[in-house]
């Protein structure tokens, strides 16, 4: 599992020898497993210096507090400092009216990122560097394959995971749940350091994971056994498979960024000040001579960083959008909403994007002047 872990940073470039590592522990095998590794990549001169972070839900009651209590002996056990949040997701999720996986994601990186900061400070580390280690296996990207096959992606979807995303690194994506397993269970036959929780296992399960009115638990156990019972390579055939799709996927966005950079241009630009990206951006007239797909992924792009890498952009305005285009030129006089606030209208200068007040403005005074 060491040379598994180690042949993935290495491979997909995911983090310098030096570089202060948090790791994010849960208590589940896949991120116990990852415990240990991250303690003998150190050693092994794979990174620098190790801490854990662990968030406490509150979700489980006492079950979520048995967690904590775990990750905390672990943490003793192989003598990593710890960080340890705990959120009433909840509470949370209630006030913002959101998903409750959603608001837990989100915070939970939210407090990885404080707490990497903090790590640097004290480490003397430069954050640029620095990485969040995450123990996502084979087994969950899968799942997201096929959670996005049901409910529909576009084709970069089906990459599922990457490696790397920002600071957020995954090397354990080419392992599978089972192999972590049965490294942990090797560790203790081979008489290793291991930590049991009160029960005498070598790490805590959930057991929500094994509610199927949930939809990735639904998958988990009802849609991919049927397709390792098919194929029981599936899961390196299907790893192989979409790192395939990533290399292609990563080709036309480089592609799409280039042609967002030299086809369009932010409303607000400005060398002295930045560019306040809020304001919109206009998709200028030779945009509309690519291809389609790589205009798709371009807009999407454009989109994402107009409204902020939160915002759910959906496929129906990047269509309309592209719709501006017709035959390769802008269509003068178009006029469509997207996203329910934006505006997009079309003239011989390109296609325009902007806040719907910014487009009634221009209308109004446009009106007057006439």
């Amino acid at each position: 599992m060491l040379q598994k872990a180690q042949q993935a940073i290495a491979t997909h470039d995911l983090c310098a020898n030096d570089a202060a590592v948090l790791l994010m522990v849960s208590g589940g095998s896949d991120s116990t497993a990852l415990a240990y590794l991250g303690v003998a990549l150190r050693e092994a001169g794979a990174v620098g210096p190790v801490a854990m972070l662990h968030v406490n839900h509150q979700l489980r009651g006492d079950e979520a507090d048995g967690d904590e209590a775990f990750v905390q002996k672990l943490a003793g056990a192989l003598d990593i400092p710890l960080f340890i949040c705990s959120i009433d997701i909840a509470a949370e999720a209630e006030r913002t009216r959101e998903n409750v996986e959603a608001v837990a994601r989100r915070e939970r990186y939210l407090a990885a990122n404080e707490a990497l900061r903090s790590m640097c400070q004290h480490e003397g580390c430069p954050l640029s560097e620095a990485r969040i280690f995450t123990a996502h296996t084979a087994d969950d990207r899968i799942e997201n394959f096929y959670m996005r096959s049901i409910v529909g992606t576009g084709p970069g979807g089906f990459r599922s995971m990457k490696y790397r995303n920002g600071p957020v690194v995954r090397p354990l994506l080419d392992a599978t749940r089972d192999e972590l397993r049965a490294y942990l269970d090797g560790r203790a036959e081979a008489g290793e350091p291991v930590v049991r929780d009160e029960a005498g296992a070598l790490w805590r399960e959930d057991a929500t994971n094994a509610h199927t009115d949930r939809f990735r638990a639904y998958v988990r156990h009802k849609v991919v056994p049927p397709a390792k019972e098919w194929n029981p390579a599936m899961p390196e055939v299907l790893v192989r498979s979409m790192n395939l799709i990533a290399d292609e996927d990563d080709m036309l966005d480089a592609m799409a960024e280039t042609l967002a950079e030299e086809s369009s241009a932010w409303v607000a630009e400005d060398d002295t000040f930045g560019t306040d990206r809020s304001e919109g951006f206009r998709l200028l007239p030779a945009f509309g001579k690519a291809a389609r797909p790589l205009q798709r992924r371009a807009v999407l792009r454009l989109l994402s960083a107009m409204l902020g890498p939160d915002a759910r952009i959906d496929t129906a305005s990047v269509e309309k959008v592209l719709d501006g285009f017709e035959e390769g030129a802008p269509k003068s006089g178009y006029v469509a909403n997207i996203q329910y606030d934006l505006a997009v209208s079309a003239n011989k200068q390109g296609v325009l994007v902007e806040p719907m007040a910014y487009f009634r403005a221009r209308r109004k005074k446009h009106d007057r002047q006439a």
